[in-house]
């Protein structure tokens, strides 16, 4: 595998990485800039911004602190949809990711990582609903090529947990399951996506590294990163076979910066395996 800085961007909290599959481009956010990535290109925001999905061509949905909103990439205008915890000044947004059924799952947290403050829920035919609190930090929102299983993590656990998905609309069915258990380890899970063959790759803070897990949950190998804090992981390209992560400075001293001057970039890594497409939002 090769690995090569995607944009040289030194992001805060690099977060959310989304492949547009119609417009062929990446975007990604700096969640303490308060930021909106592609390359040549960002846009501000007042409040934290964490993930995105793709609604069409021109508009994203963008989850911020306060809310979940249409944003226009012609104008650079934000349309309301919902609120997110506004009534909450301890929490933000983090990890999310559109799932098959064209729903958006979104984790929030403590701004300052408030031991259970958040939550993961799912927006859905204009509902918002919790699934799974409290959450300490929301993490590895993905999901299973063939539909029957959802992902997620709170990282301080160590563990990514499995829930099963109903076939007709994707709300979770059953009592989750532990699906990677890297306890007793160095190893923290961050952000995570499965590729096409129901494999599992998890930006793991802290440890430089996206790992990747077979459909059981073994560990299959790991990609290295010049940043010790990979956050979330996405697949893209005209071929949807390179691995594109984000990462963090925030919190590093001035010696492991000189030691690591990529960090709070984003890298690609070219691989001989192939993502999902990323789903479309369906309002």
């Amino acid at each position: 595998m090769s690995m090569e800085v995607f944009d040289e961007t030194n992001c805060l909290l690099g977060e959310g990485p989304l492949w547009h599959p119609v417009r062929g481009e990446l975007f990604w956010f700096d969640i303490l800039g308060k930021r909106l990535h592609r390359q040549g290109q960002h846009w501000d925001f007042d409040d934290y911004v964490s993930a995105a999905g793709w609604i069409d061509n021109d508009t994203l949905l963008v989850a911020s602190q306060t809310a979940l909103s249409r944003f226009d990439l012609a104008t650079g205008t934000a349309t309301k949809l919902c609120d997110l915890e506004a009534d909450n000044p301890v929490t933000r947004s983090n990890d999310g990711r559109a799932d098959p059924w064209g729903g958006f799952w979104i984790g929030t947290m403590g701004i300052n990582a408030e031991p259970d403050a958040g939550a993961i829920w799912r927006y859905y035919q204009g509902e918002l609903r919790a699934l799974v609190s409290p959450v300490t930090i929301s993490n590895a929102i993905c999901f299973a090529p063939d539909k029957s299983r959802a992902f997620y993590a709170d990282t301080p656990t160590q563990q990514i947990m499995a829930t099963a998905l109903d076939p007709e609309n994707g709300w979770p069915v059953g009592k989750p399951w532990v699906h990677v258990d890297l306890t007793g380890t160095p190893h923290k899970p961050d952000g995570a996506v499965v590729d096409a063959h129901g494999n599992l790759w998890s930006a793991q803070w802290g440890s430089a590294r996206v790992a990747c897990y077979d459909p059981n949950g073994a560990f299959v190998r790991a990609v290295g990163l010049p940043a010790s804090q990979a956050t979330c992981p996405a697949f893209g390209g005209p071929d949807l076979s390179t691995l594109h992560c984000t990462s963090a400075a925030v919190g590093l001293s001035q010696a492991q910066i000189a030691r690591a001057p990529t960090s709070g970039c984003t890298f690609a890594v070219a691989t001989s395996t192939k993502g999902q497409a990323e789903h479309q939002v369906i309002l």
